[in-house]
């Protein structure tokens, strides 16, 4: 697009990112308003192939570069030392909890598995295989990017150099002896203790995984410039999924709160999906940290936390539906707690830090949303707490049918417009 229109990639007033996030943003739009059995479950269908491949040939890039000692598991000490940690990096309690999300805990999936996953299978019992089964894919896919981060990075650094002929490759980076840069080495370039905690953004993170992922596929014989490909698209499907399914349920948000709040206009899936997809571009417009295009990063410090604590408000959903049916509930109540009390903790720690804190910076964008995160799940702990004695045994309200159309009999739990 770069080459064909004649725009710069990054900066200026329009460029490729612009245009290629209006054109996921008119994706995003009818895929979100189209039956989930037309668009959605196809695309991921293809999608899961693309994502099963790479995590296979992943995992036996890394049980080969362990057994061939291409990956020194033991070199980097697994508590480092003061000298290798930033000294404005946040403390591993409570972050750890916010920092490694979807692969052993995420909010956002009970929210998947409401909008998206439930209308996909025959039987509720299938969601036992669909949930459980998913989750423990994903913990192991956090594990391998873990490692890809770690041991993976520790097997050799390389840059993106222009050959003589305008083209662009991968190649090892080197020392001044022409030897690849491996090791403690490696590491401590890639995660310059000087450069702070600040400064290693959502860029660099996923530079580091694409590269530790690369150096486990070089282990089994892919090329390097093909393995860096492998683990970007990798990481592009991940993106791809997320985008038409987090449009389709802001647009549920949208339509019931309209429905609660007697605006009748919004309760149109067509206006609701108009309107999250124009805010979302709205606010990917705004001049963020890399420039136009890149507004919403601008919000992404707020992600782990609040991410989390829709974790927490699930499990307190999930103990009440078992407290009603006089059912045990103490094994939810354990994570219930910590998944409160962790990322508001985080959250507490990411606007007061007398260092570091966004009140310190004056960003009172961030200040403001936590504000209104912490003090919303203040509401319902509290609800919560006032009504748990209260409604031992007590069923809920029995919701009306919903409206149903000729589905296709693979499909019998897609509700007439599919979402």
């Amino acid at each position: 697009l770069s080459k064909m229109f004649g725009l710069p990639v990054t900066g200026g007033t329009f460029n490729v990112v612009i245009l290629w996030t209006f054109i996921l943003l008119i994706y995003c739009f009818i895929a979100s308003v189209l039956p989930v059995w037309l668009l959605l479950q196809p695309r991921d269908y293809v999608n899961s192939h693309q994502l099963v491949v790479a995590l296979v040939l992943l995992a036996g890039g890394l049980v080969v570069a362990g057994v061939m000692g291409r990956a020194n598991l033991s070199e980097i000490p697994a508590v480092a030392d003061a000298s290798r940690i930033p000294t404005d990096a946040p403390p591993i309690f409570p972050f750890l909890f916010i920092t490694i999300a979807c692969g052993a805990c995420s909010g956002f999936h009970c929210l998947v598995s409401s909008g998206t996953s439930s209308k996909q299978v025959a039987k509720e019992t299938d969601a036992q295989y669909v949930g459980y089964g998913a989750m423990l894919l994903e913990g192991g896919l956090a594990v391998m990017v873990i490692l890809a981060c770690t041991a993976g990075v520790g097997m050799g650094l390389f840059e993106q150099r222009v050959d003589e002929n305008g083209g662009r490759q991968w190649q090892a980076v080197l020392t001044e002896a022409q030897t690849p840069v491996a090791g403690l080495a490696a590491w401590d370039q890639r995660y310059d203790v000087n450069q702070g905690w600040s400064k290693f953004r959502l860029k660099q993170m996923i530079e580091a995984f694409v590269e530790g992922g690369a150096n486990f596929l070089t282990a089994i014989g892919v090329p390097l410039q093909l393995g860096v490909s492998l683990v970007a698209v990798l990481v592009a499907c991940f993106a791809a999924t997320t985008l038409d399914t987090a449009t389709r349920l802001q647009r549920y948000v949208i339509q019931e709160l309209a429905g609660s709040l007697k605006i009748t206009p919004l309760t149109n899936k067509y206006a609701a999906t108009g309107l999250a997809v124009g805010l979302g571009g709205l606010v990917a417009m705004l001049p963020g940290p890399a420039g136009p295009g890149s507004g919403g990063l601008i919000l992404w410090p707020l992600f782990g936390a609040v991410n989390q604590l829709l974790a927490g408000l699930a499990f307190m959903v999930t103990a009440f539906y078992l407290w009603r049916r006089n059912k045990p509930v103490f094994f939810i109540l354990i994570p219930m707690t910590v998944m409160l009390i962790m990322p508001a903790w985080a959250m507490l720690w990411q606007m007061f830090n007398p260092e570091s804190g966004w009140l310190m910076q004056k960003n009172y964008l961030l200040v403001g949303f936590g504000a209104v995160v912490l003090a919303l799940q203040a509401w319902m702990v509290v609800e919560g707490l006032l009504l748990f004695p209260r409604v031992r045994g007590i069923l809920e309200q029995r919701l009306p049918p919903l409206n149903r159309q000729q589905v296709p009999n693979d499909l019998p739990a897609l509700t007439s417009d599919g979402g």
